[in-house]
């Protein structure tokens, strides 16, 4: 790893709170491509648009795979993705309930790539935004000094943006036992968790994360 590259890595996904009782009982967190018809999974908070751009971009390091069967992940929370959602003024994005409904689940990268090649689901990840016509993919974990880790951890991408959006991406789907923590915006939304977790019997680490927000 290059002298930059975190020693621990962690990656995140963003979901409306609405969607987590659903993926509790499906035990996995599954693609846009395998969600796909499939009613009552709740409130998408991406754009239709992009979705179906990902649907149809291939990797380069695996050429049968496109972007939008992989599940993806950021490698920071407070994302450039949360931010659009947080100023709801996009005129491609349908959501406009704000960012207060939005939760974060945390994984361990390590662990999720274990998991990965263990269960014969390919990965790689991306040196800029997956949905744009530039980015770099790679299946080659050693070389994570590509991506620019001093835009991930900034606050102000304004001229990192791309980079700031640099993605993690794991075939179809990935267990929800894996996730480490769920970070929520406030107390009422930690609540309304906590009862969705309870009403399933299972225990994660939810904290209230204010620095993870706008």
């Amino acid at each position: 790893m290059a002298v930059n590259t975190p020693q621990k890595l962690k990656i995140y996904h963003i979901v409306h709170i609405d969607r987590l009782e659903q993926i509790l009982c499906d035990s996995f967190l599954y693609s846009d491509a395998h969600m796909r018809g499939k009613l009552n999974r709740g409130t998408t908070i991406g754009m239709n648009k992009i979705k179906e751009r990902r649907q149809n971009t291939f990797l380069r390091s695996y050429p049968d795979l496109t972007v939008g069967r992989c599940v993806p992940f950021y490698f920071c929370p407070r994302s450039v993705m949360l931010y659009v959602i947080y100023c709801g003024n996009h005129l491609d994005l349908a959501y406009k309930g704000g960012q207060n409904n939005i939760i974060h689940l945390e994984f361990d990268l390590h662990k999720v790539r274990t998991w990965a090649q263990d269960n014969n689901k390919r990965c790689v990840f991306t040196n800029f935004n997956a949905s744009s016509s530039y980015f770099e993919d790679c299946s080659d974990f050693s070389q994570l000094g590509k991506i620019n880790w001093k835009a991930i951890r900034t606050n102000k991408w304004e001229n990192v943006k791309e980079e700031k959006q640099a993605e993690f991406l794991i075939e179809d789907k990935i267990s929800f036992d894996l996730v480490e923590r769920i970070g929520v915006c406030n107390s009422s939304i930690y609540q309304k968790v906590s009862v969705i977790l309870d009403r399933s019997n299972i225990d994660k680490l939810t904290e209230i994360k204010n620095n993870w927000y706008y």
